[in-house]
């Protein structure tokens, strides 16, 4: 029901009933919360009752103080008007001080963490539903209350499909400027493409040589160029080495009825391991926890008792989106070590959703989430926060799927910068490259090997085999840069033939443009390579199984030690010699030692290549009949 909330507003316009068609409230008597004040509840103005003026069931206070000052002042202009008694002024009072209406507020964060240029339905995965639904509900999740605020947990950007990455990404800068987005924690793929281009990102201007950056609509324009982010990057662990100054803010504010919400964001700390490290030149990665541990007293000082922690390092549990079975990976040690001023921690990375409580430093339980990947899901998240001490109280949080096709309607004010991108991307994305016989997917059979895999593998060492363009005998990806598998596409569907493969679905592939590096290894380097591949050895933080080209293979064994793993390698039927020379390709980015493999970085009589993206698209043509699936039998785990 609509409610005036001052009495002047309804003598503006005293006793014209029309006015206040809401009006009267059903009540019979004034009740503040589930306190009755004892005091008749009746017309006052018009239809328009005691209740309708001072009370508006959706309005939160931000203090006690301020609901006792507005009950007085309505209170004493009805009483001025002789529509009530001292007597029931005082009884209204007593209520409203009584009631504790204004004690607490109830904030509602809307958050969610990968979305990676999901701007898109369908292009990269057919879950994607795409950002015009996913402002849609947002939208919907805002209008559940007024005191709200949006936050990503990183990798908003990077490794995205077409319609945003062929733009430099900025169709999803310019579509979370849109929706209204808060703060944005810094992921590691926000460094894809180095701290200059991140902060292109945040400050707006065109790329200084890609043509088809400032493509976008004139409104999300700034002088007919790219306008930048208008919501906050934040970064409280990644640190000028030079200057000691951070790149972004560490924390950013915001103030709900004068109550302050401290968002503290970072990336995780092993980022320099899976990123370029020409993208992190120059910068540190620090320890997560330490470093929101010591904003505490920073923010202690300005009287912030309300902390959330946007981080991009996340975990592992089973029990659905909502479940936090079994829950282990990175941030549990960092939320353990947290101090216990900090209320929430929002997290990521691993694509993975869950909702968590995992204790801090004190043994205290924190509410943890993720929301998963690509814009599927949000985390509804409410927190109460008492007005006096400006603590939380209470947390709630809910993962929530975010609907695709008739589950949730797009977002209209959404709709016409996609499909500009769309337009704009769509003679690059339609161009047949090839064939496939069947779809090929990135899933990994129990050795860690996909067919899609073996087939970018040996795309790669088809481009770098002969003498000229480096004599390669062994090719490896890292299974990271393996976005999306490679769909079968159909004539009736409006290809130009059953299993024609276009650019876009190429580029939804390996969206990252790394050029191939061939350098000469060692029989026992390959092997530390390939020893590195697990969780734990040789600093490794994830299990990351290459994906060999034909020729090569090898065997391990899991339960083996570290270094002890790998009992066998193979090229072309002959053993490996470890003290002898080969010839072997992989990216730029596992070349300068990215996902952990630094002992690639090693490598020498190095070559540079062409773009992963064209070395594919030669492999398809000189293919005409189709390429087919990867066979999955060049790792063999015992």
């Amino acid at each position: 029901m609509f409610k005036l909330s001052t009495l002047a507003l309804v003598l503006a316009s005293a006793f014209a009933a029309p006015a206040f068609a809401a009006c009267p409230d059903a009540s019979t008597s004034v009740t503040f919360g589930t306190y009755n004040s004892g005091v008749t509840n009746r017309a006052v103005a018009g239809t328009c009752t005691i209740d309708d003026q001072i009370l508006d069931d959706e309005q939160q206070w931000g203090s006690q103080a301020s609901f006792l000052a507005h009950v007085s002042k309505v209170s004493f202009d009805l009483l001025k008007a002789g529509k009530i008694s001292a007597t029931e002024r005082v009884k209204l009072m007593a209520a409203a001080q009584a009631s504790g209406i204004g004690n607490s507020i109830k904030v509602k964060l809307i958050g969610f963490n990968d979305f990676h240029g999901y701007i898109k339905a369908g292009e990269g995965s057919s879950s994607n539903p795409g950002v015009a639904r996913f402002s849609t509900k947002i939208k919907a999740l805002r209008a559940q209350n007024s005191l709200n605020a949006v936050v990503s947990a990183g990798d908003m950007i990077g490794a995205s499909p077409l319609t945003s990455a062929l733009f430099k990404d900025e169709p999803t800068i310019e579509a979370m400027n849109r929706i209204g987005i808060d703060f944005n924690s810094v992921g590691n793929h926000e460094f894809d493409e180095g701290k200059t281009e991140l902060l292109r990102m945040k400050q707006g201007g065109n790329h200084p040589t890609d043509p088809f950056s400032g493509s976008g609509l004139p409104q999300d324009l700034k002088d007919g160029e790219f306008a930048g982010a208008k919501f906050d990057f934040l970064a409280a662990n990644v640190v000028e080495t030079e200057s000691g100054n951070t790149v972004f803010p560490a924390y950013g504010v915001k103030s709900f009825l004068g109550n302050k919400v401290a968002f503290i964001g970072m990336t995780l700390e092993a980022t320099p391991t899976i990123v370029s490290p020409s993208g992190v030149a120059g910068l540190e990665f620090r320890d997560e926890a330490n470093t929101v541990n010591a904003l505490i007293p920073t923010l202690q000082a300005q009287g912030i008792k309300s902390v959330v922690v946007l981080i991009h390092e996340g975990g592992f549990a089973s029990g659905g989106m909502n479940g936090c079975t079994g829950v282990s990976g990175p941030i549990v040690d960092s939320v353990n070590r947290l101090h216990p001023e900090v209320d929430l921690v929002i997290s990521g990375h691993t694509h993975a959703a869950y909702n968590c409580l995992i204790n801090n430093s004190a043994g205290q339980p924190v509410r943890v989430t993720s929301a998963g990947q690509y814009g599927r899901n949000l985390t509804d998240i409410d927190m109460v926060i008492d007005t006096k001490t400006k603590n939380v109280l209470s947390i709630a949080a809910t993962n929530l799927l975010t609907g695709t096709g008739a589950t949730t309607a797009e977002d209209p004010a959404l709709t016409d910068l996609v499909a500009h991108y769309n337009a704009a991307a769509a003679v690059p994305a339609s161009r047949v490259i090839g064939k496939i016989t069947a779809g090929i997917t990135k899933t990994n059979n129990a050795a860690g090997e996909s067919a899609l895999g073996d087939v970018i593998a040996d795309a790669q060492l088809a481009a770098t085999a002969s003498v000229a363009t480096g004599g390669a005998v062994i090719a490896m990806m890292n299974p990271g840069g393996i976005r999306s598998d490679l769909p079968y596409n159909l004539a009736s569907a409006g290809f130009a033939y059953d299993g024609a493969v276009t650019y876009g679905n190429a580029f939804t592939v390996q969206p990252f443009g790394n050029s191939l590096v061939t350098m000469t290894l060692t029989g026992e380097q390959i092997k530390t390579a390939l020893e590195t591949q697990f969780i734990g050895c040789n600093g490794q933080t994830q299990e990351r199984i290459l994906q060999i080209s034909n020729g090569f293979s090898y065997a391990y064994t899991a339960a083996n030690a570290c270094n002890a793993r790998i009992t066998s390698m193979t090229l072309n039927g002959l053993p490996v010699d470890t003290a002898a020379s080969y010839r072997v390709t992989v990216n730029s980015f596992l070349a300068d030692g990215g996902d952990g493999f630094v002992v690639l970085k090693n490598g020498t009589d190095r070559l540079g290549g062409e773009v992963d993206t064209d070395a594919f698209e030669k492999y398809l043509q000189a293919n005409p009949s189709g390429v087919a699936p990867g066979p999955q039998n060049r790792i063999v785990k015992n």
